[in-house]
């Protein structure tokens, strides 16, 4: 259950109830959520509130190559140290719907409730991505658990019926795919100019990596062995011979 949301408490969201009766997340664990991967590079981002929860989420955009703008009157001292050093732009005020211009992304963290709601309006109303940190109905998109290795990200998502059951799936996927993955896909992007031009067709790029992957000896065995040039040696021979069908 979403950690602001859940009966009995004071509501938090645009549903205004007054007591939460939980209307709010009723429907979250039957909807289906589309999966994408954004591209934040060189892309503006807001994050309004300057909180623990406001750094994390500066943090993980800033980690994606995100220009991060932070609206807050006060933040904490890892913030401010961020805004020092410039590599965030802090807005030392209470937030603006101006503040959304030029930005493709809204995360609001506050405890305030009608500024959360009032971010949620403004970015509805701009057709924005816009997340209200633990409030689902004022969340057009929602941030899984990520586990990240190398090129390789992992998304894992309860709906937020479970953070805790999220934190336990993110450390037990980040110890089975690990390092192994994140070398193996390195060295098969290297692999992919060759097959785009000389492989014609989808089908014989899509046979050429799948006997990669799935043959023998098994690609990640040998890395979990440390035996990287073994594997390049195994893509090297089945670019070699390998004959389109």
């Amino acid at each position: 259950m979403p950690a602001q949301a859940y009966s009995g408490k004071e509501c938090v969201c645009q549903f205004r109830k007054g007591i939460c009766d939980q209307t709010c997340v009723r429907d979250m664990l039957a909807t289906p959520f589309y999966i994408a991967c954004l591209r934040l590079s060189g892309r503006t981002a807001l994050v309004v509130g300057g909180g623990e929860i406001g750094l994390e989420k500066v943090e993980g955009l800033l980690a994606c190559g995100a220009d991060v703008r932070l609206v807050a009157p006060q933040a904490n001292t890892a913030l401010q140290e961020l805004a020092a050093e410039g590599s965030i732009t802090w807005h030392q005020r209470e937030y603006r719907a101006g503040d959304l211009d030029g930005c493709l992304i809204a995360i609001a963290a506050t405890d305030d409730t009608e500024v959360n709601i009032q971010v949620f309006n403004d970015a509805e109303q701009r057709a924005m991505l816009v997340n209200v940190v633990d409030v689902p109905p004022l969340c057009n998109f929602i941030l899984p658990a990520i586990v990240r290795t190398g090129p390789l990200a992992v998304a894992i998502s309860t709906a937020g019926a479970s953070p805790a059951l999220a934190k336990r799936m993110k450390r037990e996927i980040s110890e089975m795919f690990g390092e192994p993955y994140a070398t193996l896909a390195i060295l098969l992007n290297d692999a992919r100019g060759w097959a785009k031009g000389t492989l014609p067709t989808y089908q014989d790029r899509k046979q050429f990596f799948e006997g990669i992957v799935n043959g023998e000896p098994d690609p990640i065995e040998l890395l979990r062995a440390g035996d990287v040039a073994a594997v390049k040696d195994l893509i090297a021979a089945a670019q070699s011979s390998y004959q389109p069908a």
